[in-house]
């Protein structure tokens, strides 16, 4: 079932004295938690591990400090920036944005510059893109089901090949013909060939409309991390609770409402009675904790839900200055990692030793294979050897390393993902005070903006607000050009004065 044909979900109202519990200390759980704070609501928020900002966290190693992915705080959502701009005030940098392709051995501008893709790729392939283009132009698939016929039809078969293909696969671990087309409507909204060229012609004045052409953004000083670090302290300091290395393990259902959650912490179990529960866990995860137990077929739906996990290794060099990009994509099939971040490129101040880099090595994989399953020294070793490879770097160079690992990095859209989805929403929708929220929360490829957009519309609609939250990152209209706010109402004052 589509998003329009499905009805809008019927939201429990908060009232007086309500006590909300917050599953996952992500940036929609926090943005969740946050935002009731300010209401004056009561909040419990129980995250899994010692980290907070879940793939948006910044790990700390030896002084140095760096990311789980690259992630920009660019956004055209007024409502996030204002919480970006409260929380972490004079703390944000800005960085201007250079990333380039390496591919067959030789490096490419993102976005795409035609005289640089011309000299890369040589006059006769340069023409075969451009024709292959027009004739995506001219006569176009008729049918749009996976990413393959979604982008050939918007840049031609042949650029599809060279800068598409290989990368994604690299990424998500299926041909591209598995992988639906939404996802691509999603993460390549708004861009074609047509307008990369004319953008980087200069020729589109409008250029920082479309989302992947930004030529600068803000970032804090410290990484993403700090944005989630600050939130939760300032949760912590206004009397409600983030317990850390708290997982949670149930999720009590009677009548119809969520009733409690239960966590196992390092103290053993605990059990926190909800008046709502809003849940950033993944949506398996979610299924798996809900007591007493669905009906095998909302279970098996939950358990047909996929994911492809990550991992990042960090490798610092005695060296400074190697590359000026923030990030490169690499779309060489001879290596297996499949980007590569400079963190000090980001910020200066992620680097423990101002006489030395460090780099981000990640590694898109499944739990359980032989990538995740390899020994942190195994994959410092496989790093440092591709970095070799690649020619970006003297491998003699590095010094050390360290690896973070990811698990359900990123919710796959595969062939059947939207049937197991809609049986999970089928069971989930009418719980009127269980809120699923974020990227892992509703199993959709959701920036950090477009998440935290999800929590911040289903406080406003436990407000009396009547938001679409399944909407945003869909509905391109919706969310970036309509107006996003918290409905005017006399119930969040009486809130506020009841709350914790």
């Amino acid at each position: 079932m589509s998003e329009t044909q499905r009805p809008l979900r019927t939201v429990a109202p908060l009232k007086p004295g309500d006590h909300v519990v917050v599953l996952g200390g992500g940036p929609a759980g926090l943005t969740a938690a946050y935002q009731l704070l300010r209401e004056g609501v009561k909040v419990t928020v129980f995250e899994a591990t010692d980290m907070v900002g879940g793939i948006s966290q910044t790990a700390r190693y030896k002084g140095f400090r760096f990311d789980i992915g690259g992630h920009r705080f660019f956004t055209k959502i007024k409502p996030v920036q204002d919480m970006w701009d409260e929380v972490l005030g004079d703390e944000f940098l800005t960085v201007p944005r250079l990333s380039r392709i390496f591919y067959d051995g030789k490096f490419f501008d993102y976005p795409l510059k035609p005289m640089n893709a011309l000299f890369g790729l040589g006059p006769f392939r340069a023409l075969s893109i451009f024709m292959s283009y027009m004739k995506a132009h001219l006569r176009p698939s008729p049918v749009e089901d996976n990413f393959e016929q979604w982008v050939t039809n918007r840049f031609g078969k042949k650029l599809y090949e060279t800068f598409f293909k290989t990368y994604t696969e690299k990424v998500w671990g299926i041909p591209c013909t598995e992988i639906r087309a939404e996802w691509a409507a999603q993460r390549i909204k708004g861009l074609s060939l047509a307008k990369a060229i004319l953008s980087a012609a200069s020729l589109n004045k409008r250029s920082t409309d479309i989302k992947s052409l930004i030529n600068e953004f803000r970032y804090p000083r410290l990484g993403p991390g700090q944005m989630w670090e600050l939130t939760r302290d300032a949760i912590n300091d206004a009397g409600s609770k983030v317990l850390m290395n708290h997982r949670v393990t149930e999720v009590e259902v009677q009548g119809g409402r969520a009733t409690a959650v239960v966590a196992e912490g390092p103290d053993g179990e605990v059990r926190v009675e909800a008046d709502h529960v809003i849940s950033s866990l993944d949506v398996r995860g979610l299924v798996r904790c809900i007591r007493p137990e669905p009906a095998p077929a909302i279970t098996e739906s939950g358990e047909g839900l996929r994911y492809r996990d990550f991992l990042v290794v960090a490798l610092i060099l005695e060296e400074k200055d190697l590359f000026p990009d923030n990030w490169i994509y690499i779309h060489s099939a001879g290596v297996q990692v499949g980007r590569i971040q400079n963190f000090g490129n980001w910020s200066p101040h992620l680097l423990g030793d101002p006489s030395k880099s460090c780099l981000g090595m990640e590694y898109f994989c499944f739990e359980g294979d032989g990538l995740w399953s390899s020994s942190d020294e195994e994959l410092i070793a496989l790093a440092t050897k591709e970095i070799g490879e690649l020619g970006l770097v003297d491998p003699s160079k590095v010094e050390d390393g360290s690896v973070v690992r990811m698990p359900k990095a990123y919710p796959i859209y595969d062939a059947e993902y939207r049937d197991h989805l809609d049986g999970v929403r089928d069971f989930i929708d009418p719980i009127e005070n269980l809120h699923p929220v974020g990227r892992n929360g509703m199993h959709k490829y959701n920036n950090q903006d477009h998440s935290m957009l999800t929590s911040m519309m289903t406080v406003w609609n436990m407000l009396g607000a009547n938001h679409d939250i399944w909407s945003v990152n869909t509905d391109f209209e919706y969310h970036e050009e309509q107006r996003l706010e918290r409905p005017e109402t006399s119930e969040p004052a009486e809130l506020a004065a009841a709350g914790g």
